[in-house]
């Protein structure tokens, strides 16, 4: 799948985009099943706000809990002070995660296809195992910022081996949403050594379920770039590189699959980050698992 020449320019920018991954329907296979899950979803039974602001960000058990789920999330503002939902629920989510892969047939046959297994091995990854994935929306109108981070912070190993894999199931545009990242910024490794890990308080009146090492820092290694994605398209990312989306203003979404993979091979994933595996779903091989 991969020339020496992408790896090379993955290595150097921690990120690269390839075109065309999937074919035109094959996005449109995942879509009508995201559709399907949000049409059999009764919004009463799934309660939680997701958004990356720290200062509104949501940490509860449903979130923490997710992890072997298929969860849905609601975009802050989707409902009124009373609790109903103000926009038809198929574009009143934020997303959905955390099981996908797992859980729904057509995302573990994307998850788990050859061309995939092909990716990991072109980038070095000895034995990969995928650990969580989710559905992102981006409403249009609605669809919320997400700020500046390195996914290395939700997702801690040691050494760093953590790879996230995002799909564009349409355009992904700079007027709807699309990724934009700091070249060369994982360089330095995990800024301020920051991790989002399970609060040794919880339990405790008034603690929530998760709680950050310390203080978000300054990302200002080098200039955001965008990085546009056509529907089908595909972006690799280092879990150290730093990048960010912004509000969807538009009139058009941005629908995407995304999961995240770690190289166990010698490598630890820490017991102190919210996501752990569970005995229903182990984090899963990628090269050893067949897809549906």
């Amino acid at each position: 799948m991969l020339t020496k020449e992408q790896v090379q320019k993955f290595e150097e920018d921690g990120f690269l985009l390839v075109e065309d991954f999937l074919a035109a329907e094959e996005a449109d296979t995942l879509r009508r099943a995201c559709h399907k899950l949000v049409d059999d979803m009764i919004p009463e039974e799934h309660n939680t706000v997701f958004t990356t602001l720290e200062m509104k960000r949501t940490s509860d058990d449903y979130f923490l809990n997710s992890g072997d789920k298929i969860r849905f999330f609601f975009e802050d503002g989707a409902r009124d002070d009373k609790g109903q939902l103000k926009v038809d629920k198929q574009i009143s989510l934020n997303k959905i995660g955390h099981a996908l892969h797992v859980l729904n047939p057509a995302f573990r046959k994307v998850t788990f296809s050859e061309g995939m297994k092909s990716i990991a091995r072109d980038i070095g990854l000895v034995d990969p195992v995928v650990c969580q994935s989710m559905y992102i929306f981006k409403q249009p109108g609605i669809g919320g910022e997400v700020v500046p981070h390195q996914d290395q912070t939700f997702l801690y190993t040691d050494p760093m081996r953590l790879f996230g894999i995002w799909i564009a199931l349409e355009d992904a545009t700079t007027e709807n949403g699309c990724l934009w990242f700091q070249p060369g910024s994982q360089k330095p490794g995990l800024y301020g050594n920051r991790k989002m890990i399970r609060n040794p308080k919880m339990g405790e009146e008034g603690e929530p379920t998760t709680v950050f090492t310390c203080d978000a820092p300054k990302y200002d290694y080098c200039d955001y770039i965008p990085v546009p994605v056509k529907k089908g398209g595909l972006v690799i990312i280092n879990g150290e590189v730093v990048h960010k989306s912004e509000h969807n203003r538009s009139a058009k979404s941005r629908h995407i699959y995304t999961f995240h993979m770690y190289d166990q091979s010698n490598t630890e994933y820490s017991k102190d980050n919210w996501l752990q595996p569970s005995k229903e779903v182990p984090f899963t091989p990628l090269y050893s698992t067949t897809p549906e």
